[in-house]
């Protein structure tokens, strides 16, 4: 499979917006914090056309207990991910042009991560403790790249060069990444604890 990446685009901070009130009201219980995190919260940074959201809630014990609302609300629920990531629950808020598919056959795709699922896509929902070691490393790699243009920069060209290439599937093409953000984010996340700690 090729992986779209495409220009930056001025609609995704608004469509970020549009999803955030959603997810107010279906968790307002857990009086949610909301961040868009990715690329395509990073202006002017080439991206995979969905929005990322990271999803706080004051404690990881109540992980589980987002998953009834969720999927009520008609999210499918990415379980199979639990099982390398304990910390997190993984949802997708899916386009309007899915509201015809049966929604049994969304989930049965979820799990699968096939092009029935990807072709209707919008967004995907990382929920997760708030400030917890891994909410700090996504919003300290995301302020990274808007502050330092020149790691925005090797990020997009490294992310446009694979994006010409073929992959068995997602996660193939996230491997190809992998190495630039474990460096960038150790970077980051350093970075952002000294600008924290400076307030």
């Amino acid at each position: 499979m090729i992986v779209e990446v495409l220009p930056y685009n001025d609609s995704w901070p608004l469509e970020f917006a549009v999803i955030k009130k959603e997810l107010e009201m279906v968790l307002a219980d857990f009086n949610p914090y909301i961040e868009h995190i990715g690329s395509t919260s990073v202006v002017g940074l080439a991206a995979k056309p969905f929005i990322d959201i990271l999803l706080g809630i004051e404690s990881g014990k109540h992980l589980d207990e987002v998953v009834r609302p969720m999927m009520s609300a008609g999210f499918p629920y990415y379980e199979k991910h639990n099982a390398v990531m304990p910390y997190r629950r993984l949802f997708v808020k899916m386009k309007d042009s899915a509201k015809d598919l049966d929604y049994e056959l969304l989930i049965s795709h979820a799990l699968q991560n096939t092009d029935v699922i990807n072709d209707h896509k919008w967004a995907h929902i990382h929920i997760l403790a708030y400030n917890s070691e891994h909410w700090i490393r996504h919003i300290a790699f995301r302020d990274y790249l808007r502050s330092f243009a020149e790691a925005k920069d090797e990020y997009q060209d490294l992310k446009l060069s694979l994006s010409t290439r073929e992959w068995k599937d997602v996660m193939e093409y996230n491997g190809g990444k992998n190495d630039f953000i474990k460096k960038t984010e150790a970077l980051a996340i350093e970075w952002y604890l000294q600008l924290e700690k400076s307030k």
